[in-house]
């Protein structure tokens, strides 16, 4: 029986079958049962990481004590729930993210901003901001029809469900936009950033 840590570009965390592409972390999310608590993040930390990496043994899910695993479907699924690269087993894409984000300083400071960009405190909650969709670079998700996560991808617009993306739809070039992924992230991806997309 899937758990629920499968986490959707609007931070929702559901149990789906389908496998990730990116494991996540953001602290100790469950109890000693393994099941998730009421918070949705223990640390501003939160890590995009590999499925396997060389010197991170096999584990068990959920572990008492362990941090929870989190699953996305891809890069950009991750970027939208407010995670970055992990320093650790994506040294590169890290090293990626911070040129493109103009990360001088401690990547602690950087996820200081981000928190505040992407959470709502107590509620555990998605902080959203709107743009004009003109200005969104590929690799942002938005709320689209009716609310449903939508990728904006090569001039296109790509619905999002919890088994992947729909096929695309036009782009709109004009009005503004409900934005999903957190602000100091699209600043990343309009400075080149270029997140693992799963079509």
């Amino acid at each position: 029986m899937p758990r629920r840590n499968r986490v959707q570009p609007d931070g929702s965390f559901l149990a789906h079958p389908a496998r990730g592409a990116f494991m996540g972390n953001r602290g100790i999310l469950h109890d000693a049962q393994g099941r998730l608590t009421h918070r949705r993040w223990a640390t501003r930390g939160w890590v995009i990481c590999l499925l396997s990496f060389a010197v991170r043994p096999a584990r068990q899910i959920m572990a008492p004590g362990r941090y929870t695993e989190l699953f996305f479907h891809d890069e950009a699924v991750a970027l939208a729930a407010g995670h970055r690269p992990c320093a650790q087993c994506r040294f590169e894409a890290h090293q990626s993210f911070r040129r493109a984000a103009g990360i001088d300083g401690s990547i602690g400071e950087f996820d200081k901003k981000l928190h505040a960009a992407r959470a709502i405190p107590r509620v555990f909650g998605q902080r959203r901001h709107s743009s004009t969709i003109a200005n969104l670079p590929d690799g942002t998700f938005i709320a689209g029809d009716e609310g449903m996560p939508a990728l904006i991808h090569q001039g296109a617009l790509y619905p999002f469900a919890p088994e992947g993306y729909a096929a695309p739809r036009p782009l709109p070039r004009t009005g503004k936009v409900t934005v999903l992924t957190p602000e100091p992230t699209v600043n990343a991806l309009r400075g080149g950033y270029a997140p693992v997309i799963r079509l």
